[in-house]
């Protein structure tokens, strides 16, 4: 499996207020350029559009705030990672339910870290959605 090297770096910071203002800044700015669901296109899937708002409900799910914290700070990397890798993920069928499929980018930042990103496709409708951004262990 091959590795994305990205150019946006980790958001800085280790309160996790700190680092929401600074991923919500981001995610403003793609939410304004549409009128309705906010989206990401995606290079490997051909252009086609990967909707952010599930890994917002995804985040604030998790009751553990370093959780939090840990996944948000990779959160602008993902995106890029999301927008400009044509990387094979390891792609498989969910186990939960059969008619989704679960995509896994693996990406590092310019120091190294590694972290994942996880999209999942609704195979019925084809529509693409964020779930989860996390670093590697």
């Amino acid at each position: 499996m091959e590795i994305y090297q990205t150019k946006a770096s980790k958001i800085a910071g280790t309160d996790f207020r700190e680092v929401h203002h600074k991923a919500l800044r981001s995610y403003q700015k793609i939410k304004r350029r549409s009128k309705r669901r906010p989206y990401i296109r995606s290079a490997y899937f051909n252009k086609e559009k990967i909707f952010l708002a599930l890994f917002w409900q995804h985040l604030f799910e998790k009751k553990n705030w370093r959780d939090r914290l840990r996944r948000l700070c990779f959160y602008n990397c993902g995106l890029e990672l999301i927008q400009k890798t044509r990387f094979e993920p390891q792609s498989r069928e969910n186990p939960n339910k059969c008619s989704e499929i679960l995509h896994r980018f693996v990406g590092t930042t310019p120091n190294g870290e590694i972290f994942r990103v996880q999209v999942k496709e609704n195979k019925n409708s084809g529509q693409k959605f964020l779930i989860s951004i996390y670093p590697k262990e």
